[in-house]
């Protein structure tokens, strides 16, 4: 299944989601129901943000008699890892370029500040 970025980052957006995702990436497989129990949030809430995650690749679903278990699919996040590899190199030049700027503004600032407790200008 090839997912685009778009759903994986739309899927993460959500706090609730990602809470979800993190948890099922922690501790395993887990029904709608010990997923519910404790988080604050109700039963049709967890099964729609699951029926999200799983849209975007994140978790998958394995029926067991009447219940159904979740887990996540971390090769999910792929789409989002090549996207930022494609961009690593861009934001790699810049980040370097904006560091380079950076240390040139402070040794400007150290030297004016140096210069004027010597009385240069």
């Amino acid at each position: 299944m090839h997912t685009a970025p778009d759903a994986v980052f739309r899927s993460l957006a959500d706090p609730t989601r990602r809470a979800l995702f993190e948890r099922l990436s922690r501790e395993g497989a887990r029904t709608v129901r010990m997923l519910t129990d404790g988080s604050g949030v109700s039963q049709p809430a967890v099964s729609k943000h699951l029926g999200v995650l799983k849209r975007a690749g994140l978790v998958r679903a394995r029926r067991q008699g009447r219940q159904t278990h979740y887990s996540a699919r971390p090769r999910g996040l792929a789409p989002v890892v090549d996207w930022m590899g494609y961009y690593s190199a861009f934001w790699h030049g810049r980040l370097d370029q904006l560091e380079e700027l950076l240390d040139r503004m402070d040794q400007d600032h150290t030297n004016r500040e140096r210069d004027t407790k010597e009385g240069r200008r």
